[in-house]
């Protein structure tokens, strides 16, 4: 069997064991593909079908069938099963895949896009979820409470940085109420032309789609983003029921009335539409969008693990039936197509949950308010900054740590909001108190109070039993302080200080994605 002429591959797409890449392959147009012949062990350089010394290139086979030599059957079976065990280990074979680039709608997200960031090492994804969805059944609208009309807009914004050597997946969050800033655009909806002007994240999609967004997010970020990938709700869907559900553990219980989510602590495996639900809610406690954040990250994570641990991507049909269930009804950019998913399916041939870190861009200022956008967060220039140069400099993101010999909490300050009141006759406590707090990250009010009850020997936590892991975390920051329950409080919590009060201790999240400038991997979120 002659061997075509290959082109030359770029070598961080090759390696010394994998199958011709993508663009070596015939195309469908030139007939099928043939099936990469294996290497036999101890027999290097001889064809699985010949013991003997197979032609060279150029040379034609006889037109006659080769005489049997009464070779026993299972040999023909083994070479048959080495190359498909070849094609399978190179992540998926390039004609499997043949027909999947109609399947995907197709946008440029970088047309006309000047002046962009220096591309560093590695690949970046701009990873968009929007709230898609039209193309659900009535039935499961209304078992996951998904009634009413979609608003096209985006509820989910990540980078994806996949490092040069394809062993490490870094995904950072950017909640959708960061503070931003527009480049000068055309609004896609109204044609009226907008020059630069401050906007929260996800208003970038609404004035200017995908396009908008990608030059938003790299000029705030100075990230250069090579493709750009849209989720929406069917998609999501499809994909985690076609890898058979994803495993999600929780050690405490998650209620949303909104969602419908109603998951017990414990391990539960959840279909594609308990998967949107968990993924969507964020009426759970105080956390909000953050905690909506952490779930879907450890989501993510859940779900690199099933696809690592199935078998998916050494199966290549699975894995085209995964991947067509995904892109069935995404949108990406012109280049993100069957050979990219062929070389992605071979990269992570590898991983494991280890292999991929997640953490959110870190916040500096909570209710940073602007004048016609209102409330949005506000970035901490000096630690983002440091994020992501060290995303553009293709660097593991773990080794950033939260040092050792702070209190760990289950409630990051920065999502806790605090009223201040001196309940003691200590001139001056209350600011104290309140600057002490402020320092350690917790959003207090900056206007305490004296309290009714000046005679308090013991400093105090007031809280609505609804946000009782906030309470608990603002307690670990008092040491000595007590805790009171007060039903209809609501979200503000309130220490009294007492004549106890000495200092207030630092603390910091258990789980980094609660806002602090943090990683997680996947193995330590995913369940045991």
């Amino acid at each position: 069997m002659s061997t075509p002429p290959r082109s030359p591959v770029p070598p961080e797409d090759r390696d010394p064991d994998q199958d011709p890449a993508p663009e070596d392959r015939p195309s469908a147009s030139e007939g099928p593909l043939p099936v990469p012949e294996a290497p036999l062990p101890d027999h290097e350089g001889q064809s699985p079908a010949s013991e003997g010394q197979s032609p060279t290139a150029g040379e034609q086979s006889p037109a006659q069938p080769p005489v049997r030599r009464g070779r026993p059957r299972w040999s023909t079976r083994m070479a048959t099963s080495l190359s498909v065990v070849v094609l399978a280990a190179g992540g998926a074979g390039h004609a499997v895949f043949t027909g999947l680039d109609s399947d995907i709608d197709r946008i440029d997200p970088f047309k006309d896009m000047k002046n962009r960031p220096a591309r560093g090492d590695g690949t970046n994804v701009l990873l968009v979820g929007t709230d898609g969805r039209d193309r659900l059944s009535s039935e499961e609208k209304e078992e996951y409470r998904l009634g009413g009309e979609p608003c096209h807009c985006t509820d989910t914004v990540m980078i994806v940085h996949l490092s040069e050597d394809r062993r490490r997946a870094s995904v950072v969050s950017l909640p959708r109420d960061s503070y931003a800033e527009t480049p000068p655009h055309t609004d896609r909806n109204t044609g009226e032309r907008h020059e630069a002007h401050p906007v929260k994240l996800n208003a970038a999609y609404a004035e200017g789609g995908p396009q908008l967004t990608v030059r938003t997010v790299e000029h705030m970020t100075q990230v250069k983003i090579d493709h750009y990938l849209e989720v929406d709700f069917t998609s999501f869907m499809k994909t985690v029921d076609v890898l058979g559900g994803v495993r999600i553990c929780t050690a405490l219980p998650l209620a949303d009335p909104v969602t419908g989510l109603d998951l017990a602590a414990g391990t539960h495996e959840l279909n594609g539409g308990q998967a949107l639900q968990y993924v969507r809610s964020r009426h759970i406690d105080g956390a909000a969008d953050f905690g909506r954040i952490q779930r879907q990250q450890r989501f993510l994570a859940a779900l690199i693990a099933r696809a690592t641990s199935s078998g998916v991507l050494l199966n290549p049909v699975r894995f085209r039936d995964v991947t067509q269930a995904a892109l069935g009804s995404v949108r990406a950019d012109k280049g993100f197509g069957t050979d990219q998913l062929v070389a992605l399916g071979r990269a992570m041939r590898s991983f494991s949950p280890s292999s991929s870190e997640f953490t959110t861009v870190p916040i500096g200022t909570m209710d940073y308010e602007v004048k016609g956008v209102g409330s949005t967060l506000k970035w901490d220039e000096r630690k983002a900054g440091r994020l992501f140069r060290t995303l553009r400099d293709d660097r593991p993101l773990a080794p950033h740590r939260v040092r050792s010999g702070v209190a760990r909490v289950e409630v990051a300050p920065q999502q806790i909001r605090v009223q201040v009141e001196n309940g003691t006759m200590t001139a001056g406590l209350g600011p104290l108190v309140d600057r002490a707090l402020a320092a350690t990250g917790f959003r207090t009010t900056g206007t305490p109070v004296n309290g009714r009850d000046r005679s308090l020997r013991r400093t105090v936590v007031r809280y609505d039993p609804r946000w009782d892991r906030s309470a608990q975390s603002l307690a670990a920051a008092l040491p000595g302080s007590g805790l009171e329950a007060v039903a209809g409080q609501g979200p503000v919590l309130r220490v009294v200080a007492g004549a106890d009060f000495t200092k207030v201790r630092k603390v910091r999240a258990k789980d980094p994605a609660e806002g602090e400038f943090g990683v997680v991997t996947g193995d330590q979120v995913v369940c045991p």
